[in-house]
């Protein structure tokens, strides 16, 4: 019988369970079904698991990335073959499981130089930072942006793209041993959360940044608005630190321009 990590309840990660669960029918038209060898695991599995993110019904298959090789295809599946090795980042929900039924228009087929392992680690991620650096905001040369949580696994991939945009990259991070990674992985300069007023950190070294990308959420999301330049962007993609609070939207306005 296949297994799978649920929960049965939201809370911490003491909820999650390792359940018998009822194995997979034959993919629906459109499916194929996919044995996982690997399962990616991103912050918003967190979120999932807490209730920040409500979940559809309980109890839950948390997670959203895997790769692995399919096992059976449904009707109409004319771009995939049963052994392809596939990988995905999306919902719908249920990815921390030994197999599953996903739709096929969501699966990419990996190359023979792409393991599974790099696969399930970076695809959800990568496909994040791209909307963000091209998409949300185009950065470019003669940016200066920064980059909150800096090494984490979207926030090193960020550093590294918007380095090669030729972008100048200010990361926060909360240790020196993130400090340290965050360097060597595109930021031309780093701050350390918590231990130091990081606005005005930003303002001596830069005065004003084009874009902050801000993935902390409650206890950065103002800092980050004063350090924007007028008619700058601050994109909230993440809430680690909880959810930002209702605020009127004239401060924008009131710090110029935003």
């Amino acid at each position: 019988m296949p297994r799978a990590i649920r929960v049965h309840q939201t809370g911490g990660a003491d909820t999650l369970c390792w359940d018998d669960v009822t194995p997979p029918p034959d993919p629906a038209p459109g499916e194929a079904q996919i044995v996982h060898h690997v399962i990616g695991l991103n912050y918003i599995d967190v979120y999932h698991r807490n209730g920040l993110y409500p979940l559809p019904k309980l109890p839950a298959t948390l997670g959203m990335e895997a790769a692995g090789q399919i096992a059976k295809i449904g009707s109409g599946v004319t771009n995939f073959d049963v052994g392809d090795r596939v990988a995905y980042a999306t919902l719908p929900l249920g990815a921390y499981c030994e197999r599953r039924n996903i739709p096929a228009e969501r699966l990419v087929r990996l190359p023979a130089n792409i393991s599974s392992e790099t696969a399930a680690a970076v695809l959800l991620k990568g496909l994040t930072a791209e909307y963000l650096l091209r998409r949300t905001y185009q950065v470019g040369s003669g940016d200066t942006i920064i980059v909150h949580a800096a090494a984490g696994g979207v926030g090193l991939i960020m550093c590294q793209w918007a380095k090669a945009l030729g972008a100048s990259v200010i990361g926060t991070v909360s240790s020196h041993a993130k400090a340290s990674l965050a360097q060597e992985n595109g930021c031309s300069h780093v701050i350390l959360l918590g231990q130091e007023d990081f606005v005005a950190r930003v303002h001596a070294i830069a005065t004003r940044v084009s874009v902050v990308y801000d993935s902390i959420g409650k206890d950065t999301f103002f800092g980050s608005l004063d350090c924007l330049r007028p008619r700058g962007t601050l994109v909230s993609f993440g809430q680690s630190s909880g959810p930002v609070p209702a605020f009127d939207i004239a401060e924008l306005s009131r710090r110029g321009s935003l």
